[in-house]
């Protein structure tokens, strides 16, 4: 490989760390490929310029070439995320839960709205003391045309969003709809904010640690 090969390849690393806050190039020294999903979660449509997004379809690549590469034999996934497109959320959860290498989840500063089945699709999950967690039902700010489909539509997403929740943690179904529809503690909304060990309580989340706590566990899981 020549000199100007290996300047451009180097040019685009840092343009994948710029843009995502992790490399889009196989890792081949470190056995762990870290993940970082932080602000809004971004879909199908493209979000503000002037909003921190993660895009689902940088992340799709990472995991299929974590799963394809012999050397990577674990993954530590950072969240720190308001939520964002439900569909391109769910299909990030899906993927990493189905992934055949142990994977760790570490909540920090926020694990909000899809952001939570995000959290419970690792073999295990660690939040910090202070990171929160906002379970509430999906919401539209989208144009409705038909009332009656356009509900039915939700709640068969809702549905979904749930069901994943339910077999990726130790939460009961009746426990996390009583916390979804909670009407006490959202001014303008409805659902509930749990921080630190509370989603631990619940059964959301599987440990209060940082980032250390967690790095050791995926290490225990990989040996």
């Amino acid at each position: 490989m020549d000199k100007d090969t290996d300047n451009k390849k180097n040019d685009d690393i840092i343009e994948d760390i710029k843009e995502m806050g992790v490399s889009n190039t196989p890792n081949f020294e470190n056995p762990i490929q870290f993940l970082t999903i932080i602000g809004e979660i971004e879909g199908h449509s493209l979000s503000p310029s002037d909003k921190k997004t993660t895009k689902y379809e940088h992340i799709i690549p990472i995991l299929i070439a974590a799963e394809q590469n012999p050397k990577t034999k674990g993954i530590f996934v950072i969240l720190n995320t308001v939520g964002g497109d439900v569909e391109a959320g769910l299909a990030l959860a899906e993927m990493l839960n189905t992934i055949d290498k142990p994977k760790v989840s570490l909540v920090l500063g926020g694990g909000h709205s899809i952001g939570v089945p995000l959290a419970t699709a690792s073999d295990y999950s660690f939040i910090v003391p202070t990171a929160t967690m906002t379970i509430h039902p999906i919401r539209t700010t989208g144009l409705v045309i038909g009332v009656p489909q356009t509900y039915r539509y939700f709640e068969k997403m809702q549905q979904r969003i749930i069901d994943f929740i339910l077999r990726t943690s130790d939460i009961d179904r009746k426990t996390l709809k009583e916390l979804m529809y909670s009407t006490d503690e959202l001014a303008n909304d409805v659902g509930t904010i749990l921080i630190g060990k509370e989603a631990v309580d619940y059964g959301l989340i599987d440990e209060v640690g940082g980032f250390s706590d967690a790095l050791k566990k995926l290490h225990s899981l990989m040996d």
